[in-house]
């Protein structure tokens, strides 16, 4: 796959990278120690200087692209912090914080609401159960919202009253794709020609959420199987550049033939657990 680039070569629509701010967690406790979803499994061993070594990679390819990356500090006993999309939403200076569906992940919510408090960010401190950007995507001004999983449906109520922004529910089928974001990619944080897209694998959502999606983005890249099965759409994107799991390659030639510059990284060893690149990335929006 190609290397970070500012410009594309010969799109097939005129694409422009935006500048992004995000959130990430060094990897410095990764284990599978337990089992909350069905890519984990502790009888396989993990290696976390391998995460390390993977997650830095994806690290360095934002800072090649110009974006802004700001860290918060790992803490031990809680190996899934790497995951910083689970950690809260943020939109206009505020934050809406995570709380877990999990036991083991729980400490996560209040040490992601302390670093957001401690970044000038007007926090809100949730009373549903949500996973932050795991279930929330920001695509325009319609947040998409995931339940069937981890985050209550009630959380979808609560989010639209704390920004004010319409709010579309989906039902997400499948327990392989247990968070939004392995489901769904959005291609275009900001419009192209006045419209929004995005990516989606359809068998990991209801028939009511399918009309959905098919009504709202006629155009939308519809990714198969293969390279969903490897957290392909677990991608980020600024608009030109989408950073996606270096396997997905029907994905790449997909997003290529749309005018989007792909750039493939590997994390196999963060998959371990059920996470991929768009999972190590929190979206700032100050």
């Amino acid at each position: 796959m190609e290397t970070p680039t500012s410009q594309p070569s010969a799109p097939a629509t005129a694409r422009r990278a935006t500048e992004r701010t995000v959130l990430m967690c060094r990897p410095d406790h990764f284990t599978v120690s337990y089992r909350i979803n069905p890519w984990m499994d502790p009888r396989v061993p993990t290696d976390t200087s391998l995460a390390v070594q993977q997650w830095t990679t994806l690290y360095d390819t934002y800072v090649r692209l110009g974006f802004t990356v700001e860290l918060i500090d790992p803490l031990e006993g809680l190996p899934d912090m790497v995951y910083s999309a689970n950690g809260g939403f943020t939109l206009d200076g505020k934050a809406y914080g995570a709380s877990f569906t999990y036991p083991q992940r729980q400490p996560e919510g209040p040490a992601y609401m302390d670093w957001f408090r401690d970044a000038g960010f007007e926090v809100v401190v949730p009373e549903e159960v949500n996973e932050g950007e795991g279930d929330f995507l920001l695509v325009g001004d319609v947040i998409l919202a995931g339940t069937g999983f981890r985050s209550a449906s009630d959380s979808h109520a609560e989010i639209a009253r704390v920004f004010g922004r319409e709010v579309v529910g989906l039902t997400l089928v499948d327990p392989s794709f247990y968070h939004l974001d392995t489901a769904i990619a959005v291609l275009d944080p900001e419009p192209v020609d006045g419209k929004h897209n995005i990516a989606y694998l359809e068998s990991a959502f209801d028939e009511a959420s399918l009309a959905v999606l098919r009504e709202r983005f006629p155009d939308a890249v519809l990714v198969g199987e293969e390279d969903a099965s490897i957290l392909g759409l677990n991608s980020y994107s600024d608009g030109y550049n989408v950073v996606i799991a270096a396997k997905a390659t029907g994905f790449e030639r997909q997003l290529r033939e749309r005018g989007y510059n792909p750039i493939g990284v590997d994390l196999s060893e963060l998959l371990l657990a059920g996470g991929g690149v768009k999972c190590c990335t929190l979206e700032l929006r100050r």
